[in-house]
C-alpha cells in the first residue's frame, strides 16, 4: 500500500514539475513567440488545400502570399494582374515567420515559377514587434528553402507599405525595407518591389485617403495603386514566361 501511495505521489510530483516547467517557459518566451504561434493559421491553410482538391491550380504560376494586404486582395488579383497566371494565397494577420512555417503548403507545393511575398505590417507592429534582424532572418530562410526545393524559382519581396495607423513604427518599417532591398541586391533570383514610395505624397507623408476606416488596409483608391505596383514589379521578368505557357 505504501509503495502504491509513493508511486502515485511521485507521478503527481512529476506532472506538477512538467506543468510548472512549461508555464515557466511560456512566461520567458518573447511576446512575439507567445502571440504568433503559426498553428493559428492551420485552418486557413487547410481551406486553401480544400480549394486545391476541388480546383487544382496550375504548376508554373506565380504564388502571391503574405498578410492581410495580400489576403484581402486575393479575389481581385487575377483581374488586376492579367495576363499573369497567379495563385493568391494571402492569409491575414500573418508575419514572415508564418510564411516560413507554411512555405511547403502555401507556395512550394504548387511548383511556382515565382513567389511574391508581402510581410512586415504585423512584424513591425508595436504590440509584438520582432527585431529587424529576426524578420530578415525569416526571409533569408524562406529564400534558402525555396532555392533548395526549386532552384530556378524567382522570389519577389514587397516593401512594407506606410499607413496612417502605424505612423509610429514607420522608421522601423523603413529599416526592414532597407534590409529587404539589400537581400534582393545580393541574390539574382530575388527582386525587391517598392510598395512604399507610391503611397507617399510629394512631402514624403503617407496619403490619408487610400485606407479603409482602420487606417491600415487599402480602400478602392489604394487598391488601384497597389495592383499596378505589383504588376509593374512582376511583368518585366514574368511576362515572357507567361507567353511560353
Amino acid at each position: 500500500m505504501r509503495r502504491l501511495i509513493y508511486t502515485f505521489s511521485s507521478k503527481v510530483i512529476c506532472l506538477f514539475l512538467v506543468a510548472f516547467s512549461l508555464q515557466l517557459q511560456a512566461q520567458t518566451l518573447p511576446s512575439w513567440a507567445r502571440d504568433n504561434d503559426p498553428e493559428r493559421f492551420e485552418g486557413a491553410i487547410r481551406q486553401f488545400e480544400a480549394q486545391d482538391r476541388l480546383n487544382p491550380p496550375p504548376k508554373g504560376a506565380i504564388v502571391l502570399t503574405g498578410s492581410s494586404s495580400i489576403g484581402r486582395w486575393n479575389e481581385q488579383s487575377h483581374v488586376a494582374l492579367a495576363p499573369l497566371t497567379v495563385i493568391p494565397r494571402g492569409f491575414g494577420g500573418s508575419i514572415m515567420n508564418d510564411v516560413l512555417h507554411y512555405l511547403d503548403r502555401v507556395a512550394l507545393t504548387y511548383e511556382p515559377r515565382a513567389i511574391l511575398i508581402y510581410e512586415g505590417d504585423n512584424d513591425t507592429d508595436n504590440r509584438n514587434a520582432l527585431p529587424v534582424d529576426m524578420i530578415l532572418s525569416h526571409l533569408n530562410q524562406i529564400i534558402s528553402k525555396t532555392h533548395d526545393a526549386l532552384p530556378e524559382t524567382r522570389i519577389y519581396v514587397m516593401s512594407v507599405k506606410p499607413s496612417t495607423l502605424r505612423r509610429g513604427v514607420w522608421p522601423k518599417a523603413q529599416e526592414v525595407n532597407a534590409g529587404y532591398r539589400a537581400i534582393a541586391d545580393s541574390d539574382p533570383l530575388v527582386y525587391y518591389i517598392d510598395a512604399a514610395t507610391p503611397f507617399l505624397d510629394p512631402e514624403g507623408n503617407v496619403m490619408t485617403d487610400i485606407f479603409v476606416a482602420d487606417g491600415l488596409h487599402l480602400n478602392d483608391l489604394g487598391n488601384s495603386i497597389w495592383g499596378p505596383i505589383i504588376k509593374a514589379g512582376l511583368m518585366p521578368m514574368e511576362a515572357r514566361y507567361e507567353q511560353k505557357n
